[in-house]
């Protein structure tokens, strides 16, 4: 067959094959199903996790004119509600101090005398104590309705008020440390001395108040990892912690227990503990960056990393969509 003119100059161009759309990796289930069990734990979490104030049972002895410490720490939600202090004595309850509003001449919220970022903590100082202060004191939470919508109140901190004429008492628990600040790795010591004799009964050192308060130490032979006793004098219960982590934080009480009837006598004001991790150097920093970048795609460890810092805003449906997004953008 002979070309005509018209078909002199053109080129046959091969069929162009399309060429198939590339779909982004999708994540690994495993990757998926965790992502979506924190989402839905801090789901869960906003919607009304457990709410639990922790204060130690005392009794407290304080002599006339001192400073009692008072503490009480929140598990739980404690920015949203208000968080008042109420003493109760003979029937009667007062308002003690208020943190939402109101002045209280002679209290005094530990946050402003520490200058530390006590976060949860919502322990108050009572200056120059009389025999006006004895009574149970509770920390109570309100749900902000109404000045009279607080919880049940709980047992609370008794405290006992000792006048200038009075004889010297049986027993003194001093915990002189009202905040101690640690490194991971140090070795605290958490100063505890017991004047007089009191009733035959053990000296014990709890961390934490209330039910799950933990066992830290016990004079009576009974060893604990990490835990030794100082004993620099027959009056001397402080102990010492070796190796501490961050898990070491928290309130810790010098208790004396009395054997017959077996129950708490008396208890000291406490020493809260604060632990700061020890910063990584660069090297140790990039490595571990450098190893979550090979772990996590950037997307899925961007969304991973604002759940974990607690949206309590991102619901399921969130979710989704970053996930989708996640599909379309390789």
């Amino acid at each position: 067959m002979v070309a005509s003119l018209g078909d002199h100059g053109r080129h046959t161009l091969p069929p162009v094959m399309p060429t198939p759309t590339r779909l982004a990796p999708s994540p690994p289930c495993s990757w998926l199903l965790a992502l979506l069990l924190v989402l839905w734990g801090a789901s869960e979490q906003s919607k009304g996790g457990k709410w639990q104030v922790l204060q130690p049972e005392g009794p407290m002895l304080v002599a006339e004119g001192e400073t009692l410490l008072l503490r009480c720490t929140v598990v739980g939600s404690c920015t949203d509600d208000m968080i008042k202090w109420v003493k109760v004595s003979n029937q009667d309850q007062q308002e003690i101090y208020n943190f939402k509003r109101g002045f209280f001449p002679g209290v005094m919220p530990m946050i402003q005398k520490t200058l530390e970022p006590l976060n949860c903590d919502y322990s108050i100082y009572i200056h120059n104590v009389t025999t006006k202060h004895a009574g149970t004191y509770h920390c109570v939470r309100l749900d902000g309705l109404s000045e009279h919508s607080g919880k049940k109140l709980d047992e609370g901190t008794s405290v006992l008020v000792k006048r200038a004429g009075d004889p010297e008492p049986d027993l003194w628990i001093i915990q002189p440390q009202e905040l101690v600040l640690a490194t991971t790795g140090d070795t605290v010591f958490l100063n505890c001395t017991v004047l007089g004799d009191g009733p035959p009964g053990p000296i014990r050192w709890f961390r934490g108040a209330g039910l799950n308060r933990e066992a830290i130490y016990n004079f009576r032979g009974i060893s604990y990892p990490n835990v030794t006793a100082v004993q620099a004098s027959n009056n001397d219960f402080s102990i010492l912690l070796h190796g501490i982590s961050t898990e070491y934080a928290g309130t810790y009480y010098c208790v004396k227990f009395q054997r017959k009837p077996s129950r708490q006598y008396l208890s000291g004001q406490g020493t809260r503990l604060r632990v700061k991790a020890k910063h990584t150097s660069l090297q140790e920093s990039e490595f571990t960056n450098e190893r979550a970048a090979k772990v996590f795609p950037s997307g899925l460890l961007s969304v991973l990393a604002l759940a974990v810092l607690g949206l309590k805003a991102v619901t399921l449906a969130a979710l989704l969509l970053a996930l989708a997004a996640h599909r379309r953008n390789p």
